[in-house]
């Protein structure tokens, strides 16, 4: 076969035409490209919104909710690790409803349950007296990070249950045998409601979620959210509420502060 024969170098007013039969093209297809995108933008910004969110990409986190729900919860277990794996002090992410120290001693949660005139006050002291449990898991955070920490509180589901919360009934919960006495989600806040969360109740009640007063083995700081603050081992920690305040059960899903900034009701890991 014949040698190929290479094509020279383009020069001179052939080199020029080329480039700018090739910068033509480019804008072209670049213009097509971005008016596409553009078009695209302002769609999903016209589309009506649905918790602060245009629809499509809320649908889009429902269908990723159904396939996490599907996956794992509520069954499934965050991985732990030994003390051993804790590096140094905890990381501090997130102020909002944070902005003044409180007196543990006094601090008392509110607890309501949709169509239901009783509001109750349980006193830290009596959260406390339950049984504790320490979990050492990787606290993971939306925003990329991620840090071995341990949190030692009462678990939600020794809270609802010692205290005969979370059903219509107001009998003693019971997730196996009765489901269809459980509300459906639960709401947390801040006292002054200025951060909160909504969960669905499988969430609330899976065997690793926490009502947290300690971490890293000390007491909660108020940037960590004394001195009562959640921690849902198989959420993004932006789920995991500083400073209960409030705890309002109920059949409606309750609004989430970053859900409405669109971030992921569900959050699931």
């Amino acid at each position: 076969m014949p040698d190929p024969i290479e094509s020279p170098p383009l020069e001179g007013v052939v080199a020029d035409q080329r480039i700018r039969h090739l910068t033509r093209r480019s804008f072209v297809t670049g213009g097509v490209a971005a008016l596409a995108g553009l078009g695209a933008w302002r769609w999903l910004g016209s589309a009506t919104p649905e918790d602060g969110v245009p629809w499509p990409l809320r649908r889009l986190l429902g269908l990723n909710q159904s396939l996490v729900e599907g996956i794992g919860m509520p069954r499934g277990l965050a991985p732990t690790f030994s003390a051993e794996s804790i590096r140094g002090a905890s990381r501090i992410n997130g102020l909002v409803g944070l902005s003044h120290e409180v007196d543990g001693s006094s601090w008392q949660l509110t607890v309501q349950h949709e169509n239901r005139g009783i509001v109750q006050s349980i006193p830290l002291r009596d959260v406390q007296a339950l049984p504790r449990l320490e979990l050492v898991t990787e606290f993971k955070c939306v925003e990329g990070w991620s840090e071995v920490m341990q949190f030692s509180g009462i678990r939600f589901l020794d809270f609802v249950t010692h205290f005969r919360l979370a059903t219509r009934s107001g009998r003693t919960p019971d997730p196996a045998g009765n489901a269809q006495d459980l509300f459906h989600y639960v709401y947390l806040a801040t006292p002054d409601e200025a951060y909160y969360v909504g969960l669905d109740i499988a969430s609330a009640l899976h065997p690793q979620t926490l009502l947290s007063d300690t971490i890293n083995g000390v007491p909660l700081s108020r940037a960590h959210g004394a001195p009562l603050r959640l921690y849902l081992a198989v959420k993004y920690g932006f789920k995991s509420l500083k400073r209960v305040g409030l705890v309002r059960f109920t059949d409606a899903r309750p609004a989430d502060y970053w859900a409405g900034r669109g971030y992921d009701w569900y959050a699931g890991l």
